[in-house]
């Protein structure tokens, strides 16, 4: 049975950034979640697909080795449709919901009033993530060819070199959070007739960070970071298509006051080429010949994407024969395998000739291996001249 795109299960796109993918899953396991969708086998499905999809979209390894290989790269992985008990799965994903298998009650058990007496687990002051950034780096086929190594320049937020990214006035050091005593988070208890429930939300004092700034830096404004301008290596593997990306880990925005680094996600771009045309691996390569060439048949040089390479046109070629150039494609990017170069022939019909040309064309045309109406067929000329005599 086909699996499901990861990505289209959780409805983000490649690029997402790991707070977009976890939110989604998020979204979905509370949509599918059987206490919702009782006696739902079809809910119960996608709620374990949902939960199979993040364990590797939300691992930066299993997500790259996806990436390249699809589901092909992730065998030996965990199977989520072994579980027995749907809390199982929510053991495994306490970053995201808080508890859940932690202080022996479920997540849901806390918002379906389930636990009675459980509480969840607090996160501890949050770490804000920057934001990624994106660049399109525009390649020639010689360059996807063989890959190269590029550096770049980009504008991004980086810690402030003032204050060590902490926010604070040189001199000074953020203080403890009086409300939530430095979790960066405050939990309230209510009791209804569903049971006892907990919510847990962001300090509304310090924002999450479970620090106070008194005095903010002067170079930053208390914000832990600045924009500066910096020099960014990118190795590019041979073989990229256009629409293929790159991430580089940590290369993007830095969050706020000693945040996560985001990621630099370089996309690839393929110019257009003067001599050659790609489908796949393969490269095209249409070869104009002389007729006399056709004719006689030739050795001639044609340029590839390395360097020259003689081939023979056999007499009698016509126009749409192609010749194969094993190893003269590009490689493909998942393995050292090379692509091959079509070359397509194509005769050279001049728009101009001097009159010496022109004599010559003209005994050409009366010449019995160079007419084609002199190759006709008896039945063939009868039916013409029958044509003829209609329309006279």
């Amino acid at each position: 049975m086909t699996k499901l795109d990861y990505y289209e299960v959780l409805s983000v796109e490649r690029t997402s950034s790991q707070e977009e993918i976890k939110g989604a899953y998020r979204k979905s396991a509370m949509k599918y979640h059987p206490d919702k969708n009782p006696d739902n086998k079809e809910a119960e499905e996608k709620f374990k697909l949902c939960s199979e999809a993040y364990e590797v979209l939300s691992d930066p390894d299993k997500r790259a080795r996806y990436d390249r290989y699809g589901h092909e790269g992730l065998r030996g992985g965990q199977d989520f449709h072994s579980y027995t008990n749907i809390n199982d799965i929510f053991s495994a994903f306490g970053d995201i919901f808080g508890g859940a298998g932690g202080g022996g009650g479920s997540f849901f058990d806390d918002i379906f009033g389930g636990g009675f007496g459980s509480s969840r687990r607090s996160q501890g002051p949050r770490q804000e993530r920057g934001s990624d950034l994106k660049i399109r780096m525009p390649l020639t086929l010689e360059e996807i060819a063989t890959g190269i190594e590029k550096k770049v320049k980009i504008k991004r937020m980086a810690s402030c070199d003032v204050c060590d990214g902490t926010g604070a006035k040189a001199g000074t050091t953020p203080q403890t959070c009086p409300t939530c005593n430095g979790m960066g988070q405050v939990q309230q208890m209510r009791r209804s007739f569903i049971g006892q429930t907990i919510s847990i939300s962001e300090c509304p004092e310090c924002g999450g960070t479970g620090k106070i700034i008194r005095e903010k830096c002067t170079s930053c404004y208390g914000e832990g970071i600045k924009q500066r301008e910096e020099t960014v290596t990118v190795n590019i593997p041979a073989g990229v298509e256009s629409g293929q990306y790159l991430s580089l880990r940590g290369k993007g925005n830095t969050g706020r006051r000693g945040g996560l680094e985001g990621d630099l996600l370089v996309i690839f771009e393929e110019k257009p080429h003067l001599l050659f045309k790609r489908s796949g691996d393969t490269i095209i390569h249409e070869l104009l010949i002389s007729y006399p060439d056709a004719v006689l048949g030739a050795k001639i040089e044609v340029p590839t994407l390395y360097g020259t390479e003689k081939i023979g046109i056999k007499a009698g070629s016509i126009p749409g024969e192609t010749i194969r150039l094993s190893g003269k494609g590009l490689p493909n990017v998942n393995s050292s395998r090379k692509g091959e170069q079509l070359v397509i022939l194509n005769i050279f019909i001049p728009k101009q000739v001097n009159s010496q040309e022109k004599d010559i064309l003209q005994k050409m045309k009366t010449m019995e291996n160079i007419n084609p109406s002199h190759k006709s067929s008896k039945q063939e000329k009868e039916y013409f001249e029958k044509i003829r005599n209609l329309f006279e």
